[in-house]
């Protein structure tokens, strides 16, 4: 028999309470993107939002205060991308550890195959396979507010959980069929190699990186800033579109 604590019942009224008002002017206040969906996608996003918010294990660093606002803004950021897609899209991700600002990465640590580093390196998020996801509040708070950068670290870092989902960061989530598989392949091959050539206009640098880091960045773009994308990479967008069951560059501000 379990005891239920204080923290498991806390997670049992955020459940029992659902998406409640006083969650919707929360999300209308500090998550640009709210402003873009419909009614019916903004009550499908805050339900689930709430499931993540009382469902994963949520723990500050450093000495930070979590807030019931701060797991609802990430757990909200992360559910918009997975809005059109299956309910337990994140069903690996079990812990989320919300660090106040920048980490620094120490240790042998490598993000290009081959390349091993044991030099401090800042980050802002970080998604492990089989362990948490990291998010930097202030840099999350941040990008929820302003798309227009065209970085979002929740998006990024829990687009690398959805690219896990096939057992390994890819690039490449899981598709329908083969010829979804070789579209794919085919539009995210042509503008990585633009990436790593120095010659994108959609996507910054680093998503030359690998695969992974290739779709976890265009992810950020594909949502954030979403007319760049479509205009520069157009194939490229259309995957993106027919993956996530989404065509964020036809949303307008709904008022």
């Amino acid at each position: 028999m379990r005891f239920p604590t204080t923290r498991h019942r806390h997670r049992r009224e955020i459940l029992d309470a659902g998406f409640t008002d006083a969650w919707r002017q929360v999300l209308s206040t500090v998550m640009a993107h709210w402003a873009y969906l419909d009614d019916d996608e903004r009550e499908r996003l805050g339900e689930r939002a709430v499931t993540l918010a009382a469902s994963l294990r949520w723990e500050a660093a450093r000495g930070f205060e979590l807030s019931d606002e701060i797991t609802m803004l990430i757990a909200a950021e992360a559910a918009l991308i997975a809005l059109e897609r299956p309910d337990d899209s994140f069903r690996e991700v079990r812990t989320v550890v919300v660090h106040p600002t920048t980490m620094v990465m120490s240790g042998q640590h490598s993000q290009v195959s081959g390349v091993v580093s044991d030099d401090p390196t800042p980050i802002i998020g970080q998604a492990n396979p089989f362990g948490p996801v990291l998010i930097a509040w202030d840099a999350a708070q941040f990008a929820a507010r302003h798309p227009e950068e065209g970085n979002n670290v929740v998006f990024h870092e829990f687009a690398h959980k959805l690219d896990m989902l096939t057992g390994m960061a890819n690039g490449t989530p899981p598709m329908d069929d083969a010829e979804q598989e070789r579209r794919w392949v085919e539009a995210c091959g042509a503008a990585y190699e633009r990436v790593v050539e120095g010659r994108s206009r959609a996507l910054r640098p680093y998503a030359g990186v690998n695969p992974a880091e290739f779709f976890a960045v265009a992810t950020e773009v594909f949502f954030d800033t979403p007319d760049v994308l479509v205009h520069h990479e157009p194939a490229l967008y259309a995957e993106l579109a027919g993956w996530y069951g989404q065509d964020p560059a036809a949303r307008t501000p709904r008022h």
